[in-house]
């Protein structure tokens, strides 16, 4: 893969760099333009897609795929014309009358800021099933992006784009660079070769130790390319992230050797697929090798507890085509520290009987990070110890969210009210969000369809993120009946801060409870689309915790939820209860 250009890095994919952006001379007549035509609102998703089809990063593609480019993608990870493409670029819409084709329609983020003009040229049905399993390999909504394609329109839309202005970024704006400027960038290193870097999480020494012997073996330069867009629900936040990076790059590498870049992708953890399309996108920004790990993109684990990629998948895809990118798969090796020589060693390469150490993603979490003990110098630098602890305190001071579902009348409310008493005996602050009480408050007007019930439980998710994001504990108690709506609340708030509580209650047992008489109403015709009569309820399929209340009593149910909070570490025992001869007793709330 050794390039000898005389631009000297490797081309661009396809040969050169798209460029969307309006020229200056043309930018305040098209502002002046769009200012006059109808909106279209986009998430962040298609915000972090849009600027990275205005600078190239996606080249060849330079728009969001039309149907002939999305149909092939989905079958054989190529573009119609035969070009290896492994993920859809798409524009998902619900109907709307603003965007109809053949007309322009301006292009808005969150904030409404103008972004830019797309002529709408194709507008065709996708069916969400059939990505899911083919780009995804699955449609378990435990797979972040299969819950949030639940939320896209039904229709994609395509067309030319002239993008006015690329979403502003008032961070790191040095550490932000396009495509071409990378490319500027690497050529004054004066060597051909640039390893690239993808990463999402903090780098610790096994990172540094493999990136320099990488570039080691190839003469070459290192891309530390960090993503900065959408991630995985739960990641260290991208702030602490780049401050460890650049401690990193300015005292532990050869200034010659390393460029520190971000990249604000909105990644789908779609594993191998999504391997193979980093490795086009970071040949684009100039690099013709690309580390590739263990699962990489790897969403962790689905709804049965079981990984949703083989570990070694993405670096057999990658390998596989590329000769055809143009761009070297380095695997990740498992590497060791030997502690009597101070020294990695590659696992394969350490004699049976030689002392190693070695610390796993999980360990991290559960015996340094949440214990709050410091993480050894062996294994990572002081500056990313230091910045790890500050983000991440132990795991009683963390936040949590405890999420109850299940029938109307199956005993949500009550288990909760006194699972909050619990907790504030034991010294943690709780927030209780109870169905019933949000619905007059943060839902009010909203009706019990199955869009107005996705919205009103998606706000209490909300509300509970930026709880737990602070350290606090929420309660929410919600029939919340769809299982891809609770699986997006789960993405929302983290998957290791979430707790699904599932209130097993048979459906004749809750309309015996019945106290209100909405049941009766129900089963009258009196009301339409009450869960368990005329509406659906989707059990979880792997809860947490799954509670009987026909056998046991609310009391022992919430005991129950505690004593898991004390074992998982969100909740240490109170110097009372650790000398009391018998159990505090609990007012139950009727």
């Amino acid at each position: 893969m050794d390039v000898t250009h005389e631009d000297m890095l490797i081309p661009p994919y396809g040969g050169k760099l798209v460029d969307l952006l309006v020229s200056k001379e043309e930018l305040e007549e098209r502002k002046a333009y769009a200012a006059q035509l109808p909106s279209l609102q986009v998430d962040a998703r298609v915000v972090c897609d849009l600027e990275l089809l205005a600078v190239g990063a996606f080249s060849p593609l330079n728009r969001f795929m039309g149907k002939e480019d999305f149909q092939r993608v989905l079958e054989e990870m190529r573009l119609a014309d035969g070009t290896l493409f492994p993920i859809p670029v798409t524009l998902p819409v619900e109907p709307n009358p603003a965007v109809r084709l053949d007309a322009d329609v301006a292009l808005r983020d969150a904030k409404n800021e103008l972004l830019g003009i797309l002529t709408v040229e194709e507008m065709y049905e996708w069916d969400r099933r059939e990505a899911a399993q083919k780009v995804l390999g699955t449609q378990d909504v435990r797979h972040p992006l299969v819950a949030e394609m639940h939320r896209w329109g039904s229709l994609n839309v395509s067309g030319r784009l002239q993008v006015l202005a690329l979403p502003k970024h008032y961070d790191f704006q040095d550490l932000r660079l396009t495509p071409a400027q990378t490319r500027k960038r690497l050529r004054s290193y004066g060597r051909p070769n640039v390893v690239a870097f993808q990463t999402r999480n903090p780098l610790h020494r096994v990172h540094e130790e493999l990136t320099k012997r990488a570039i080691q073996e190839v003469d070459g330069v290192l891309l530390l390319h960090p993503v900065v867009g959408m991630t995985k629900p739960g990641d260290v936040d991208h702030y602490t992230r780049v401050r460890t990076y650049k401690t990193l790059a300015r005292r532990y590498y050869a200034p010659d050797r390393i460029l520190l870049a971000l990249l604000p992708l909105a990644m789908r953890m779609a594993g191998p697929r999504e391997a193979l399309w980093h490795a086009l996108i970071r040949r684009n920004y100039g690099a013709n090798y690309l580390i590739v790990g263990r699962d990489h993109a790897g969403p962790g684990v689905d709804s049965h507890g079981r990984p949703f990629y083989g570990p070694y998948e993405a670096q057999e895809l990658v390998a596989r085509h590329s000769g055809e990118l143009g761009v070297g798969m380095i695997p990740f090796r498992q590497l060791v520290y030997l502690p009597e020589e101070d020294r990695y060693e590659e696992e394969t390469k350490v004699p049976e009987t030689a002392r190693t150490a070695c610390i796993s993603g999980t360990q991290v979490r559960e015996e340094y990070l949440n214990n709050g003990e410091k993480l050894p110098e062996w294994f990572t630098r002081p500056e990313v110890a230091e910045a790890l602890a500050e983000a991440y305190p132990p795991r009683h001071r963390q936040g949590v969210c405890i999420w109850f579902t299940g029938l109307s009348g199956a005993g949500k409310s009550t288990t909760a009210e006194i699972l909050t008493v619990l907790l504030l005996e034991h010294g943690r602050q709780v927030t209780l969000l109870d169905g019933d009480v949000v619905r007059t408050h943060l839902s009010k007007g909203l009706g019990f369809g199955k869009e107005d019930r996705d919205t009103n439980i998606r706000r209490i998710g909300f509300v509970a993120s930026e709880i737990v994001r602070h350290g606090g504990i929420v309660i929410c108690a919600a029939v919340s009946p769809y299982r891809v709506t609770r699986n997006d609340v789960r993405a929302m708030v983290g998957p290791d801060r979430f707790v699904e509580v599932y209130v097993d209650t048979p459906l004749e047992v809750c309309e015996q409870r019945d106290v209100k008489g909405m049941y009766a109403k129900a089963r009258r015709g009196e009301i339409r689309g009450f869960t368990g009569v005329d509406d659906p309820y989707e059990p979880p399929e792997d809860p947490e915790i799954r509670l009987d209340t026909v056998a046991r009593m609310a009391e022992e149910n919430a005991r129950k939820i505690l004593a898991y909070l004390i074992e998982q570490g969100f909740v240490r025992l109170s110097e009372a209860a650790e000398h009391s001869a018998s159990p505090v007793k609990v007012p139950v709330v009727p």
